[in-house]
């Protein structure tokens, strides 16, 4: 099994003992990202800009892995509060086209740095 580190500066730097993404064999594998900018190191506010920071950041690591976006095989999205699916919903669906990868979404009590949500994706080389 070879297993690879993947580390990007176009994305925020891990906050904890993790890598932003590990790619093994054919598959990326990217940590929970939270809706950090890169450039300033803070949390943007609002639900909408959180989704797609957090979007933003794992295209970030994807492109530095080799891989993109489009292909993207499952998502899971971590809700500080499920009354903000719709939203996120719609963001989300903006970024993907065609075939959407699998997903799941939770709520979650609490997460890092209290963000509102937290996406972590698999893909493809």
């Amino acid at each position: 099994m070879l297993k690879q580190t993947i580390n990007t500066e176009s994305a925020p730097k891990p906050i904890g003992p993790y890598s932003q993404a590990i790619k093994c064999s054919d598959l990326i594998f990217v940590s929970g990202q939270i809706p950090v900018d890169p450039n300033t190191g803070k949390l943007v506010e609002e639900i909408e800009a959180q989704a797609r920071q957090c979007l933003d950041n794992i295209s970030a690591i994807l492109t530095a892995a080799g891989s993109d976006l489009r292909k993207v095989i499952k998502t899971t999205i971590f809700l500080k509060d499920l009354n903000d699916f719709k939203t996120v919903n719609e963001i989300y669906g903006s970024y993907f086209t065609n075939t959407y990868p699998a997903r799941s979404t939770i709520e979650a009590a609490r997460l890092p740095l209290d963000a509102k949500v937290e996406i972590e994706a698999i893909a493809a080389l």
